[in-house]
């Protein structure tokens, strides 16, 4: 009977296809196509893509796909591959559960810091409040005429209008 790849270049030429037609049709590489018929099945890719590739090939030629696969599967057996060890779960060390509380709290310290300075009342926002005050007098050696009392100022205080 042969092999699967002599098979599948049977059904294409039997329908009078190219391997140019059957990679336009079925968007699989030309090279893939034709390691395929050569059973070249060493420098295909994984084992799941080549079984894409058979479908595809198979639909296009009109052939029965779990034929081609059950072909495949017995020329191909696969091995099975036991899964890889997942690494084992490690407690985390102690060292850097200080490291992390440290941290933690740094951070915590600088946020507040930040929330402080942002959230901060503004000293132009509050009324500028004045109250009778006098100002010690100066005498100036220019003018040696002036009185204290003229100097002194007295002010009333703004009353806030915020209520």
């Amino acid at each position: 009977m042969g092999t699967l790849g002599n098979h599948l270049r049977r059904e294409r030429e039997l329908r009078q296809l190219s391997v140019a037609e059957i990679a336009q049709t079925t968007r699989i590489p030309v090279r893939i196509l034709k390691q395929l018929e050569n059973d070249q099945h060493d420098d295909l890719p994984a084992d799941v893509f080549v079984r894409g590739y058979l479908k595809a090939y198979a639909r296009v030629l009109g052939i029965d796909e779990s034929y081609l696969l059950e072909r495949y599967g017995a020329d191909h057996q696969l091995e099975e591959e036991a899964p890889t060890p997942l690494p084992a779960v490690y407690a985390p060390e102690p060292g850097r559960r200080f490291g992390i509380a440290i941290a933690l709290v740094i951070l915590l310290i600088l946020f507040t810091l930040a929330l402080s300075i942002v959230l901060r009342p503004r000293r132009r926002d509050t009324p500028v409040e004045l109250s009778q005050r006098s100002v010690p007098c100066q005498v100036e050696a220019s003018s040696p005429m002036l009185s204290c009392s003229a100097v002194s100022t007295s002010a009333k205080p703004i009353v806030s209008s915020l209520s």
